[in-house]
């Protein structure tokens, strides 16, 4: 809501979001940082017993924000869906348990904000590389900037049989 004082925005509501968020506890809030336009973090997710749903908003700046599904069985298994995430139209994207999480940026100093229904637990965490060609990702920037772990994660070979969400 905008008037001429500035703006007011809900960053969460459950009753809204019942649709999408169901009964799923907030237990962990992160945010980032990301300077440089075409920097690239992802493609993360968890394995269960720790899989996590999670919301992201932009708090500053534009980003690209893309979900990929691994769902083992899903009808959208191995797709990827990608909404821009402005922090002017104040949006947000659910991004389900099951489905690697990674983003572009696209303004520069871009912050996002997670909530997150699983506690970040390093001996689940997966990963799939960014440019997997097997997803092949229409990234809408060249990468300018992506890190040397998220360079490392793997990219997925025909015995990927998905993940249990």
């Amino acid at each position: 809501m905008r008037d001429q004082r500035g703006q007011f925005a809900r960053l969460f509501c459950q009753h809204e979001l019942a649709a999408a968020h169901r009964d799923r506890p907030i237990v962990q809030i992160n945010h980032s940082l990301t300077r440089t336009v075409g920097a690239i973090r992802g493609l993360h997710f968890q394995h269960p017993p720790q899989a996590e749903g999670k919301w992201v908003r932009c708090l500053r700046g534009k980003v690209w924000d893309v979900a990929v599904d691994l769902r083992r069985g899903s009808p959208t298994f191995l797709r990827w869906h990608a909404t821009e995430l402005d922090a002017e139209r104040m949006n947000a994207l659910f991004i389900p348990e099951g489905c690697a999480h990674g983003f572009q940026v696209i303004k520069p100093d871009s912050e996002l904000l997670y909530l997150h229904t699983a506690p970040y637990t390093p001996a689940l965490e997966g990963a799939v590389r960014w440019d997997d060609p097997g997803l092949a990702i229409d990234w809408p920037l060249p990468v300018t900037d992506i890190s040397t772990r998220d360079r490392g994660h793997p990219l997925l070979d025909d015995a990927f049989e998905g993940i249990a969400a």
